[in-house]
């Protein structure tokens, strides 16, 4: 055993992770107008890129790049905040890759572009293995033994993958493999998904992580380059394609390593889903364990004091039940049922906040009432309003999702959005 975590160590000693997080997010709709959707916040004090960032750090792998171009200012102010304690004596590094033009006169045009164009960086670095990872997806990881599998296998590319319901399918790249996991077919997001062999409810899809060796990573990367008009120079659509039958490119199935099955992970790139996962994780025994000390996450946060309720009367008591409520928040003669809510949220008295996802710096008025919302940083919610009673009202006001989500921004509010959004 010690043999193998030796191995596992050098592998991912030898490894340059690049995390892109340049996404636009565009179906989070107006929580992205101003933020790239990584830099969304989730969990309760968290933002959505410091999972693959943390599971970078707990898998052994200190030498880290972040592609940045869409809308990146709240981004990066969080990377330099909260990610500055790598030591650069020890090699380790978190760099930020802003689109800069380096080969092309033009932004980053596609997942495979983004690292195309910092091509001279990476081998700077001089890495054996590249790792890359999409920085808006929400799991916990260990790449060490993606990137055993990776060499054990004799692959030259290593593609993360996960099983989801057919029906969800469309929205990933869908692959089809042999016994011996080797990818004999690979389709980005296609309209109708392929089944797994004996699971006709299942679908084998991509979760946008990858293992290069280096030297083939350069090699397609330039390759790609040269195809002009015919690419659109992105991983899922173009790269992996059009290796699958030149190169041996393999899966790797993410499983939880207790229990062997599916493990958690999620594209939170929806209202709907955004506001489901953020609930899920006030379950009594959520399959996303933040209270899990052997593969912390880790962020940025705020010194604050913990978080206070006030006021004991029959008919203004400060409660929170079935909730999570992060440090600085005050709820003030108000009740919250089976809400989360980020730091420094005031909820005045009277008010009632309930299914809902309240992110940080909010105040909610007296005599509000809240059901089943996400409040965008630094809201304040006028005394005496109601959401989430009647849908018609609220499509006046605010955007409301497919399943009923409604979602408040300071905008919709004639408000400013704050600084360090």
């Amino acid at each position: 055993m010690q043999t193998a975590k030796r191995f596992v160590s050098r592998l991912t000693r030898q490894t340059l992770a690049l995390v892109l997080a340049g996404g636009r997010g565009s179906r989070l709709h107006d929580l992205t107008k101003w933020r790239a959707k990584p830099a969304v916040p989730f969990g309760g004090k968290f933002r959505i890129i410091d999972f693959p960032l943390s599971n970078c750090i707990n898998s052994g792998i200190g030498q880290v790049g972040v592609i940045t171009q869409y809308k990146s200012h709240s981004l990066i102010r969080h990377i330099q905040r909260g990610w500055g304690f790598l030591r650069g004596e020890l090699d380790e590094f978190m760099e930020l890759l802003p689109a800069q033009q380096r080969i092309e006169t033009s932004w980053y045009e596609g997942t495979a572009d983004a690292v195309l164009q910092n091509l001279d960086i990476i081998r700077s670095h001089q890495p054996e293995y590249v790792l890359i990872l999409a920085g808006d997806h929400v799991y916990k990881m260990d790449y060490g033994t993606m990137l055993a599998a990776h060499v054990e296998q004799e692959a030259d590319i290593t593609v993360g993958c996960i099983e989801v319901p057919v029906e969800e399918a469309s929205a990933f790249g869908v692959m089809s493999v042999d016994e011996d996991l080797r990818i004999t077919e690979f389709e980005e997001k296609p309209a109708h998904p392929k089944a797994m062999p004996g699971k006709p409810g299942t679908a084998l899809v991509s979760m946008g992580i990858y293992v290069f060796s280096t030297k083939v990573l350069f090699d397609e990367l330039l390759r790609d380059h040269k195809m002009d008009g015919n690419s659109s120079h992105d991983f899922g659509k173009d790269i992996i394609p059009s290796v699958i039958k030149r190169l041996r490119v393999t899966a790797f199935p993410f499983r939880d390593p207790v229990n062997n099955k599916v493990a958690y992970w999620r594209d939170v790139g929806t209202i709907d889903s955004l506001w489901q996962a953020n609930l899920e994780l006030i379950g009594i025994s959520p399959e996303l364990n933040l209270y899990d000390s052997d593969w912390p996450i880790w962020t940025y946060q705020e010194q604050l004091p913990p978080a206070k309720f006030v006021f004991d009367d029959d008919n203004r008591r400060g409660t929170a039940v079935d909730s999570m409520v992060a440090g600085g928040c005050i709820v003030s003669g108000a009740h919250v049922r089976h809400s989360l809510l980020f730091s420094q949220v005031r909820v005045h008295s009277f008010s009632e906040v309930e299914d809902s996802v309240i992110f940080p710096d909010v105040d909610i008025g007296r005599d509000c009432h809240i059901r089943k919302a996400v409040i965008d940083r630094g809201c304040r919610i006028p005394e005496g309003t109601r959401v989430g009673f009647d849908r018609t009202a609220d499509e006046k006001r605010f955007h409301v999702s497919s399943k009923g989500v409604v979602l408040i921004t300071p905008e919709m509010l004639g408000q400013d959005y704050p600084h360090g959004l």
